[in-house]
């Protein structure tokens, strides 16, 4: 029995899963925490890593290992393989500056013009989170960090580094050794997932240098060994790892709710959205991965739940304790602004209150379909980039809610599977690593429910379009 190892290093934590390669089956695992923040020096997650991987039992009967990892954070190593400065990640803010920067300039100061070259030539419009306006906000605040940049790679690459024995001191031959493959290189802004190819003329426009870049690998393609020998699989950004883990194939489109949501599609065609809404990523398996991004999940359950004084447990009852459009109560869910629509200034709102339906039930049931109708909104940006649809996989802790899945099977117009619980990143990275060991992606059973698309009695979701209209006028 070949054994497999998938590690998740995402902001919060750090989590590997072991699986018999064969059968999918899980062996046994662990988990370490990150430190908070937007900022924080890769040594905490190489600490994280190794207590993980000591709470799973070691890596000494592994054949083979892969991590997935929090997208877009920029790691920045000098000459001699040293960390420049603690890594900007994903929810890092300062750069939304660089990004609105970046934009115009591409467009000589038009911005819609700027917007339509970026999503030409790397599928993504410029926004904070990417990789490249981190770089230009180092460019621009801390000169004499950005002049000693001389490798830039992402939290996958460098654990997947850190784990071929690389590190500190390593010098210029320890920097070729880096290696990512093309779904995080999708995300960071200087690189084209459509051609498969970096674009350095955009990194010395941001950087103002094209420092050494990691060699893109392909979907099967290994980086290397431990020093243990065990094979160390190419890795792969979270979202792309989780579509994986989640059993995600072409035609398949990912809904996750956590505290946030995402949606995202394995499609055969590569995105290239001006509006700036739908990022043109890669996937891990050959594929691409369009992907959008709303702010607002399941916060908004917590919140109604705490305005109405009960668990989640009970939220949840009465929510399915009324019937569908909550009694004409429609909840738009913008309570810490949006990205999908792109509205950061907004805020939630009630509509179509009357004595009558003015009730606990009735707004807890707004709260849900609002939520799903906002993630419809997000499966409707895809499918307008020409992603085909056949079956929405719920996932995330949102996920396992009865009426959220009643919701999503009426409003998305889509047969929906809903997986049992699991560490679909981890889970993912442990796929490509069985893929890496063995040549091909394993056939694991997924234990999931199914549920068949139903109807939107009443017109909910129309409703809903209404009323979040007004948000951007």
């Amino acid at each position: 029995m070949a054994l497999v190892a998938g590690i998740d290093s995402s902001t919060q934590s750090c989590k590997v899963v072991v699986r018999d390669a064969d059968t999918g089956v899980l062996v046994r695992h662990g988990r370490a925490a990150h430190p908070e923040g937007s900022e924080v020096h890769p040594d905490h997650w190489w600490t994280a890593l190794q207590e993980a991987i000591r709470q799973a039992g070691g890596l000494e009967d592994v054949a083979a290992v892969s991590v997935g990892g929090q997208q877009h954070g920029m790691v920045c190593l000098d000459e001699t393989g040293n960390v420049v400065r603690p890594a900007l990640l994903w929810n890092d803010t300062r750069s939304a500056g660089a990004a609105a920067d970046l934009i115009k300039t591409a467009g000589d100061g038009d911005a819609a013009a700027g917007a339509r070259y970026w999503a030409g030539a790397t599928g993504t419009v410029p926004v904070a989170s990417l990789t490249i306006t981190k770089l230009h906000w180092l460019a621009q605040n801390e000169p004499e960090n950005a002049a000693k940049v001389a490798a830039v790679c992402l939290p996958h690459d460098w654990l997947t580094w850190r784990l071929m024995g690389f590190g500190p001191g390593s010098g210029a031959a320890g920097l070729k050794a880096l290696v990512t493959d093309r779904s995080d290189a999708s995300g960071t802004g200087y690189y084209s997932s459509a051609d498969e190819q970096y674009l350095p003329e955009v990194l010395s426009a941001s950087l103002g240098h094209v420092p050494l870049l990691p060699k893109v690998l392909g979907p099967l393609e290994p980086a290397g060994r431990t020093p243990q020998g065990c094979l160390i699989a190419a890795g792969a950004g979270d979202n792309a790892a989780a579509a994986l883990g989640a059993g995600a194939g072409l035609g398949d489109v990912v809904m996750s709710l956590g505290t946030s949501g995402t949606v995202f599609a394995v499609s055969d065609i590569p995105a290239a959205d001006p509006s700036g809404l739908v990022a043109g990523f890669a996937d891990a398996a050959g594929h691409y991965l369009p992907l959008v991004c709303t702010l607002n999940a399941t916060r908004v359950f917590d919140a109604t739940a705490a305005l109405l004084g009960v668990d989640l447990r009970e939220f949840n009852d009465l929510a399915l304790s009324t019937g569908p459009g909550a009694g004409g109560l429609t909840l738009v869910p913008y309570f810490d602004g949006e990205r999908t629509p792109n509205l950061p200034d907004a805020t939630g709102s009630l509509h179509g209150i009357t004595r009558t339906n003015y009730t606990p039930a009735n707004l807890a049931r707004a709260a849900v379909e609002g939520v799903v109708c906002s993630l419809a909104d997000g499966l409707a940006a895809l499918q307008d980039q020409e992603v085909v649809a056949r079956r929405v996989i719920l996932v995330g802790g949102g996920a396992q809610s009865p009426a959220v899945q009643d919701a999503a099977a009426r409003l998305l117009g889509v047969a929906v599977t809903v997986p049992k619980p699991g560490e679909y990143v981890a889970d993912g990275a442990a796929r490509q690593a069985a893929a890496a060991l063995t040549g091909q992606f394993p056939s694991w059973g997924l234990d999931a429910v199914d549920l068949p698309a139903g109807k939107d009695d009443g017109g909910v979701l129309a409703r809903y379009r209404r009323w979040a209209a007004l948000h951007g006028q």
